[in-house]
């Protein structure tokens, strides 16, 4: 054994090495620490449960038939999977990927979304035609009323003073607004081809919706008793899902068809930026930090990493078939 020898300068080296061991160990448990991503296999019936730092897949969880989308508890203490084909919602823990209870019952789940005032739980039924309106506790759900919609309702968009949700109708090509408190249908509003997702801008005022048998996005103007539609934004084919950017100033859409991601300006609602994506993108969810988009592609079977700086997939994780949503703790602001 080679003793240590000890120089003027050797106690401040030795400070220094410490240090620098002390700041990688504290890297290797920040990284240890980061919560996983999930991503819904929805012909396989299973979520896979993806390691941000080694980027493997760790395991897949059972679900019910069919998961599609997937949403946060308002407590976040629970990240909820909706099974549609299995009339089930699976609760899973967001750091642990540990299952904490399936509630069976919830007819076809499809799209799910929470009010934000955290009193309603809306659910899409794709294939029964219907819209649920579940009152929440903060634990438990109730059936409040059950509303006969349009052929295939698709998408959600609960507005921020919680009274109005609107809906997407996929096959009937119709946007519906549906009263919370009367729980009662508004009015109907005609859409372009196979309308999706929405999102909201303006306080609400104004409401983007993907046309997935288009190739592009709508514009409506839902400010006053009756909607308006006020223009299109020209993304790509197959426009179909929305994730707030987390800067406050933009979204994307995704272009499943054209195998590409839109940045669309919130103020100007013009595109500003393109990321190529392959695979037919489906899904989307956003690091926290700004800098990465996690994409899912449908018809590929993977994850695909996007690094937004430099426009480029960086990596792709495989998954199982038809992957649909993914989500993770760790995100931009929604």
């Amino acid at each position: 054994m080679i003793p240590l020898r000890l120089t003027a300068s050797s106690p401040s080296r030795f400070a220094a090495l410490l240090l620098a061991l002390s700041g990688l160990c504290s890297l290797a448990v920040s990284a240890a620490e980061r919560p996983p991503l999930f991503v819904l296999n929805s012909l396989d019936a299973t979520v896979s449960v993806i390691d941000p730092v080694t980027w493997t897949e760790k395991q897949r969880i059972p679900t019910g038939k069919e998961p599609h989308h997937i949403y946060m508890t308002p407590d976040e203490k629970s990240v909820i999977v909706a099974n549609s084909a299995g009339d089930s919602l699976t609760f899973l823990n967001p750091r642990t990927a540990e299952v904490q209870r399936v509630v069976y019952g919830i007819i076809d789940p499809y799209q799910l979304q929470f009010s934000r005032d955290m009193k309603w739980f809306v659910t899409a039924a794709n294939r029964l035609n219907h819209v649920d309106i579940y009152s929440w506790d903060g634990k438990d759900l109730k059936l409040a009323k059950r509303i006969a919609t349009g052929k295939t309702p698709s998408h959600i968009w609960i507005d921020a003073t919680s009274t109005v949700a609107y809906v997407t109708m996929q096959d009937s090509d119709e946007l519906i607004a549906v009263d919370l408190r009367t729980q009662t249908i508004r009015w109907r509003m005609p859409t372009g081809p196979m309308p999706a997702d929405i999102f909201g801008v303006h306080n609400d005022r104004t409401l983007l919706v993907g046309l997935t048998g288009g190739d592009g996005v709508q514009v409506f103007d839902v400010a006053g008793a009756q909607p308006k539609l006020i223009g299109q934004i020209p993304t790509g084919k197959g426009a179909h899902a929305f994730r707030a950017a987390g800067d406050g100033r933009s979204v994307f859409v995704s272009n499943r068809v054209a195998n590409s991601i839109s940045r669309i300006d919130l103020q100007s609602l013009k595109v500003t930026d393109n990321y190529p994506v392959p695979g037919g993108p489906d899904c989307m969810d956003v690091s926290a930090d700004g800098k990465t988009l996690y994409v899912t592609s449908r018809w590929a079977k993977k994850l695909s990493v996007v690094d937004l700086a430099s426009h480029t997939v960086t990596r792709q994780v495989n998954v199982g078939r038809s992957p649909h949503g993914v989500w993770t703790l760790d995100h931009a602001n929604r």
